[in-house]
C-alpha cells in the first residue's frame, strides 16, 4: 500500500506537471465517452429495450392498403369481420389515439390525451392494472362505455396518487365517466403518448355502421405458438373470403408487421446511421488517445531510462504508469459521465418530440460500460504498452544516444497512420452533417404557399356534451372569430378542421361529374377540408378565379359548394377545361365548384396535393359535432404572436369556461416541430462532425507537436550543417500535407463507400453535391494544414547552438 500511494502522490504530480497534456487527454476522454454513452442510450431505448408488454413478441399491428395501393386503415364493420373470421389471434382490437380530453380538474379545465379502444384492448398487451381492473367483455358498447381507465402519469399528476380513485366520477369532454382502474407506471399505447385516458370506444351509430369510413389502426396478439408468416395468411385468407362476399373490400391487402417494427417506424434508418457515425466517433477518439500517449510515452523515454539505470525494476516502472493511466481514465470517464447526462438532458424534448420511445431514454448503465471499457481500455493499453517497450531498451543506450533510442520510424509511421484514419473518419462525418444540414435547410426553406410569420395556432376540441342540442357554429365558432378579430394586435382569424404542415390525410374518392367513369384501382383522391370563409385571408391564400367562401352567401340553406385549389384542377381537368361550375361528387355529397385558389403544402415533405374546402357555416347543426368538434384556430397578428394568448385565453373562457387553451403554437414552430427528426439528426451530425475535426486537430497537433520536441537535436544538427529553415519548414510541412492528403482521400472513399447507407438518412446526390463535398474535404485540409503552424513555426526556429550545448 506504501508503494501504491506512493505511485499515486507520484502520477497525480506529473499530472499537474503536464497540464496540457493531461487536458487533452482528459477531454477527449470525455467527449469520446459523453458522446458515445449518450447516443448508444438513446440507441438502446428505441431499438433493444424490449417494451414494458408481456410477450412484446406477440403482438403485431395490422397495416392495411386500398385496393388503389394507399394506406387505409380499418372501418369498424370491417373490423368486426376480421376479429370473427380471423383464427390467428388471442386477442384482435382497434383504437382511436388522434382525440384528446377536456377533463374538469380541481384547477380548471386541461386538455389529456384520449386513446378510445375496443373491450379487448388491454388484452393485446397482456399487462394487468395497477389498482382496479381493465376493460371487460362488452364495455365498448353503447350504454356500457362510459367508464375511464388512468395512466400512472394522470394518476398521479391529478389525483395525488390516491388509491381512492377507484369508482371516483369525473367529467371528460363534459360527461361523467366512472374511473375503473390506474395503469401501472411505463405502460404507454400509443408509445408516444403520455398523460393519457383510456376511455371505451365512443361513435355515433352512423361511424359504426359505415364500411367507407376508414380510421381505426388495429393491433392483434398471435395464438401462442402461431407465427408471424401463419398469421399472415390467415389474414389473407380473410380478405380474400370478404372480398367475394362484399366486392367493395376486393383488392385490399393486409400485411402483418411485429410491434416493435411498427412503434420504430421510420426513425429506424436514421438510428442505424447515428449508430455508425458514433463508432466512427470512438474509434476516432480511441485514435487519438492512442497516438497522444504513445508519443508522450517516447517523450519520456529518457526519464525511464534514468530510473532504470538507478535501480527501479521493469515491473515497478510499468505499475507507475499504470496508475498515471488510470488517474487520466478516472477523470476523463467521469468528465464522460456528466457531459452524457447533461446532453441527453439537454436534447430530452427533441428526443421525446423525434421519437416514439423518447421519453424512455436515459443514461444507460451497459451503453455506459461500452463506452468506458474502449475509451478507458485504449488509454489503458496505449500507455502501458509504450512504457513496456521502452522498458526493454537498454538503459545505457537511452542515456548515450542523447535522444530516441526506439524504433522512431516505426513509432512515425504508427501514428501518421492514426492522423490518416481520424482525418478519414472526420470528413466521412463531416460530409453527412453538411449533407443533413443541406436537406434541414433546403425543407425549412420550403415555399409552403402562405407566410408563417405572424400566425398563431391552436387546436380546438369542442365537449359533445356541452353542445346536445346545440348549435355550436352559432354558440362558439361564429362568435369565437367575431371576438377575435375584433382584438388590438389580430389582423385575422380563421378555422380549418386539419392544420396545414401539421397534419393531413384527410381525404376520399372523388369524381368530377360529366367526366368519364375512373379506371378500376386508379387512385383519385382528393384532400377534404371544412374551414371558415375567414381562413384564406387569416392565411394569405390569394384567389385565382371564381369566388371565396362567404358567410353571407354560403348558408345552410343556400347550395353546398366548394373552393378547390390549383393542384386539384391539375388533377382533375383538362388544361383548357373551365372547372367554374363543374360539379364534384364523393363522400361530401355532390356539389359545385365556386373557385380556385392557390395551392399550399398540406405536407412540407411533399408537393401540394389536391384540395377542397367547404365551409363549416354550411354544415347543418346536427351534423357539426361529429364533423368538425376538432378543429385548428389560426390567428395572424400584426406583432408577435404570443402577444394575444392573453386575449385569447380569455375570449375562450367567457365563451366556453369548460374549454382549455391547447398548446399555443406559431406557424414556425409547427413547421419545426414536423421536422424534429431532421432537427434531431442534424444537431447530433453536427455535433460529431465538429467533435471529430476538433479531435482530428488535436491528435495532428499533438503528433507534429512531439516529433518537433523529440527532433529538436536532429533539427539543430541540420541548421548547422546548412540547412534554412525554410528548408525545416518545408520537410514539416511535406509530411504534414501528405498526412492530410492521405485522410482526405481514404475519407472520400469510404465516403463513396457508404452513399447507400448515408442516403438511408440523407437523400444524398451526388452529382449535383461534388461541389459542396469537395468543398468540405478543403476546408478540412485547409484547418489541419493551419493546426500545425505554430508547431511547424517553432521547429524553424530552433537555435542550433543552444541545441548542441545542451547536448
Amino acid at each position: 500500500m506504501n508503494g501504491l500511494m506512493q505511485d499515486v502522490r507520484y502520477a497525480l504530480r506529473q499530472v499537474r506537471l503536464s497540464a496540457g497534456f493531461s487536458v487533452i487527454v482528459v477531454l477527449t476522454l470525455a467527449l469520446t465517452i459523453g458522446m458515445s454513452t449518450a447516443v448508444f442510450s438513446s440507441i438502446y431505448a428505441v431499438l433493444i429495450r424490449p417494451l414494458p408488454f408481456d410477450h412484446p413478441e406477440r403482438i403485431v399491428s395490422l397495416q392495411t392498403w386500398s385496393p388503389q395501393g394507399y394506406t387505409q386503415p380499418a372501418s369498424y364493420p370491417e373490423y368486426i369481420d376480421w376479429r370473427r373470421e380471423s383464427h390467428a389471434f388471442a386477442a384482435l382490437s382497434v383504437f382511436n389515439s388522434y382525440g384528446s380530453a377536456n377533463f374538469e380538474g380541481p384547477s380548471g379545465p386541461i386538455a389529456l390525451a384520449k386513446v378510445e379502444s375496443s373491450d379487448n384492448f388491454f388484452e393485446v398487451f397482456g399487462v394487468a392494472a395497477l389498482l382496479g381492473r381493465t376493460f371487460t367483455k362488452g364495455e365498448d358498447q353503447p350504454g356500457k362505455n362510459d367508464i375511464a381507465i388512468l395512466s400512472y402519469e394522470v394518476w398521479q399528476q391529478q389525483f395525488a396518487s390516491q388509491p381512492s380513485v377507484i369508482g371516483h366520477i369525473i367529467r371528460l369532454d363534459g360527461l361523467s365517466y366512472t374511473v375503473v382502474g390506474v395503469m401501472p407506471a411505463g405502460f404507454r399505447y400509443p408509445v408516444n403518448i403520455r398523460n393519457a385516458i383510456y376511455t371505451p370506444l365512443h361513435m355515433p351509430k352512423e361511424l359504426a355502421e359505415s364500411r367507407d369510413s376508414h380510421w381505426l389502426p388495429v393491433i392483434a396478439r398471435l395464438r401462442e405458438g402461431v407465427r408471424s408468416g401463419q398469421a399472415q395468411a390467415d389474414m389473407n385468407r380473410v380478405f380474400d373470403d370478404l372480398g367475394q362476399a362484399l366486392p367493395a373490400s376486393k383488392g385490399r391487402r393486409v400485411k402483418i408487421v411485429g410491434i416493435a417494427t411498427n412503434i420504430v417506424g421510420k426513425t429506424e434508418a436514421p438510428l442505424i446511421i447515428l449508430t455508425f457515425a458514433v463508432l466512427a466517433l470512438l474509434a476516432i477518439g480511441c485514435v487519438n488517445l492512442a497516438g497522444l500517449l504513445l508519443a508522450r510515452g517516447v517523450k519520456r523515454e529518457r526519464e525511464f531510462a534514468l530510473r532504470a539505470a538507478v535501480g527501479a525494476a521493469r515491473f515497478r516502472i510499468i505499475r507507475q504508469m499504470l496508475t498515471e493511466m488510470s488517474i487520466l481514465a478516472f477523470f476523463g470517464a467521469l468528465g464522460g459521465i456528466m457531459l452524457a447526462y447533461v446532453l441527453l438532458e439537454s436534447i430530452r424534448t427533441l428526443l421525446i418530440a423525434a421519437l416514439a420511445r423518447g421519453a424512455e431514454v436515459h443514461l444507460d448503465v451497459a451503453a455506459l460500460v461500452v463506452a468506458l471499457t474502449l475509451a478507458v481500455l485504449t488509454t489503458v493499453v496505449a500507455g502501458v504498452g509504450g512504457t513496456l517497450r521502452l522498458s526493454l531498451i537498454p538503459p545505457n543506450l537511452a542515456l548515450k544516444s542523447g535522444g530516441t533510442a526506439g524504433p522512431s520510424r516505426a513509432q512515425h509511421r504508427l501514428r501518421s497512420a492514426f492522423i490518416v484514419v481520424q482525418m478519414a473518419l472526420a470528413l466521412v462525418l463531416l460530409i453527412t452533417a453538411g449533407e443533413l444540414l443541406r436537406v434541414l435547410t433546403g425543407l425549412r426553406g420550403t415555399d409552403l404557399g402562405f407566410s408563417p410569420d405572424h400566425l398563431l395556432s391552436s387546436e380546438i376540441d369542442l365537449s359533445a356534451a356541452t353542445y346536445e342540442g346545440r348549435d355550436a357554429f352559432a354558440n362558439f365558432y361564429r362568435p369565437l372569430l367575431e371576438n377575435l378579430q375584433a382584438l388590438h394586435g389580430v389582423k385575422a382569424a380563421g378555422l380549418i378542421q386539419v392544420l396545414p404542415i401539421q397534419n393531413w390525410g384527410w381525404n376520399s374518392d372523388i369524381h368530377v361529374v360529366g367526366h368519364p367513369p375512373d379506371p378500376p384501382n386508379q387512385e383519385r383522391l382528393a384532400e377534404t377540408r371544412f374551414v371558415s370563409p375567414s381562413y384564406f385571408a387569416t392565411m394569405g391564400i390569394s384567389l385565382i378565379r371564381g369566388r371565396l367562401l362567404d358567410d353571407s352567401i354560403d348558408t345552410r340553406t343556400s347550395q353546398s359548394v366548394v373552393v378547390v385549389n390549383e393542384a386539384f384542377i391539375k388533377k382533375f381537368f383538362a388544361p383548357n377545361e373551365d372547372p367554374i361550375g363543374k360539379y364534384v361528387e364523393g363522400w361530401i355529397g355532390k356539389i359545385p365548384i365556386v373557385g380556385i385558389v392557390r395551392s399550399i403544402r398540406q405536407n412540407v415533405y411533399e408537393e401540394p396535393l389536391a384540395e377542397m374546402d367547404c365551409s363549416i357555416a354550411q354544415i347543418p347543426a346536427k351534423d357539426l359535432m361529429q364533423a368538425v368538434s376538432t378543429m385548428s384556430l389560426i390567428v395572424r397578428t400584426t406583432g408577435e404572436p404570443q402577444s394575444v394568448l392573453g386575449d385569447l385565453r380569455r375570449v375562450y373562457h367567457n365563451l366556453d369556461p369548460g374549454l382549455p387553451l391547447r398548446d399555443p403554437l406559431t406557424m414556425r414552430q409547427v413547421v419545426a416541430d414536423v421536422l424534429v427528426l431532421e432537427r434531431l439528426e442534424n444537431w447530433l451530425f453536427g455535433t460529431f462532425a465538429g467533435l471529430a475535426v476538433l479531435l482530428a486537430i488535436i491528435g495532428l497537433y499533438g503528433s507534429i507537436s512531439h516529433e518537433v520536441e523529440l527532433s529538436t537535436r536532429e533539427i539543430g544538427v541540420r541548421i548547422a550543417l546548412g540547412a534554412t529553415r525554410g528548408t525545416v519548414f518545408a520537410s514539416i510541412y511535406g509530411r504534414v500535407v501528405l498526412m492530410l492528403s492521405g485522410g482526405v482521400i481514404l475519407g472520400l472513399l469510404l465516403t463513396a463507400t457508404v452513399t447507400k447507407l448515408i442516403s438511408a438518412t440523407v437523400p444524398l446526390q451526388t452529382q449535383k453535391n461534388l461541389g459542396v463535398i469537395f468543398g468540405l474535404a478543403i476546408g478540412l485540409f485547409a484547418v489541419g494544414v493551419l493546426a500545425v503552424l505554430s508547431p511547424a513555426w517553432r521547429a524553424a526556429r530552433v537555435d542550433p547552438m543552444v541545441t548542441l550545448r545542451y547536448e
